[in-house]
């Protein structure tokens, strides 16, 4: 697996690199060789650290998890959001057998620290249908806020691509745009 580091608003030693690397190289039997870790490190308000972890599996599954430790515990962050990708693998197991390394997907004996029991089905209990209008991106910021919803969905008047606009957690506003495939 291949590393990648981002540090915002923080200077780490390689001492918490290192410990980062040697936590995730444990799922590196989830994924093939290819596979890529993008690992960001940050401190916000008043020593509050957050830890991203995203997993590209080389054409399999996208795996992101964003965890939070107060008083300066970047191990901890760490620790957490690496247990909760692992999580994640075990829960979806079967589903992800097909992308992850091969056909056989090994099934690892959950540890001691947390239960996992395994998702059978996904059932959809609703379903909506809805005319896509094309606006800007603000136009549709706004009307999520008038609908009182977390996302919403429109086409970009800009370049008429399918976009999705979502409020974060940490406050403000994403945006997701699609491609075109080729």
């Amino acid at each position: 697996m291949k590393y990648n580091y981002t540090c915002k608003k923080v200077s780490l030693n390689d001492s918490i690199k290192d410990y980062a690397e040697k936590k995730i190289s444990k799922l590196d039997r989830y994924f093939r060789d290819d596979a890529t870790a993008n690992v960001t490190f940050s401190v916000e308000k008043e020593h509050l650290c957050t830890v991203e972890i995203t997993i590209r599996g080389g054409g399999g599954p996208l795996l992101r998890t964003q965890t939070e430790a107060p008083d300066g515990d970047m191990r901890g962050a760490i620790d957490t959001a690496v247990g909760y990708i692992e999580r994640q693998i075990l829960k979806n197991k079967t589903r992800l057998a097909k992308r992850l390394r091969s056909e056989s997907f090994p099934p690892p004996a959950p540890t001691s620290d947390f239960e996992v029991q395994e998702e059978q089905e996904f059932p959809i209990v609703r379903t909506k249908r809805f005319a896509v209008k094309p606006m800007s991106t603000e136009e549709a910021i706004l009307q999520m806020n008038l609908l009182d919803h977390s996302f919403f969905v429109f086409r970009n008047s800009s370049d008429d691509s399918l976009c999705i606009v979502y409020r974060r957690k940490s406050g403000g506003y994403g945006l997701i745009a699609t491609d075109e495939e080729e």
